[in-house]
């Protein structure tokens, strides 16, 4: 096998044998790094502080992360001036402060024979966010539901550009 120095100078092709003992004299461990190398690689380190060190900059990669999350509001097709106002500055605040809003309108009862009323309601929430808003996709209907996607716009960079009628 090919062995490498703790400090990463190449030791040469030793045994098994040999290299073990090497590792072991100077207080380490022996990796093996690449098993399918012709001969295969191993490197004398401290395995423990190898682990410790990897979990570490996984934990910082986590950190740095940002996930996105998807929020619903959930309107009616009578819903009041009020509650109507309430329920779109909800979906402003959360696409401020970079989430995803997905738009639901349920149509209950009698509310099935006007759905345009429905189609009309998204529309002006989509027309009232569209300064801080894409819609990722267009009024979609679904069973008793209608439902749309808003994601919020690029603040740096390009713009988002709008979704397409299909």
């Amino acid at each position: 096998m090919r062995c490498v120095d703790a400090d990463g100078k190449m030791l040469g092709i030793m045994t098994t044998v040999k290299a073990r003992e090497l590792a072991k004299s100077q207080g380490l461990d022996l990796v093996e790094i690449s098993p399918n190398a012709d001969p295969p690689v191993c490197r004398i380190m401290d395995f423990g502080k190898h682990r410790y060190d990897e979990k570490r900059q996984e934990k910082e990669s986590r950190k740095r992360q940002h996930s996105l999350s998807l929020k619903e509001i959930k309107y009616h097709a009578n819903v009041e001036d009020h509650d109507y106002l309430t329920k779109t500055n909800h979906v402003k605040e959360f696409l401020k402060k970079g989430h995803k809003v997905k738009i639901s309108l349920y149509f209950r009862g009698r509310e099935n024979a006007h759905r345009e009323l429905g189609f009309q309601l998204v529309q002006r929430v989509q027309k009232d966010c569209e300064a801080l808003a894409v819609a990722d996709t267009t009024p979609r209907q679904v069973g008793r539901g209608l439902f749309m996607i808003l994601s919020p716009r690029n603040t740096k960079g390009t713009k988002n550009e709008p979704a397409k009628a299909k």
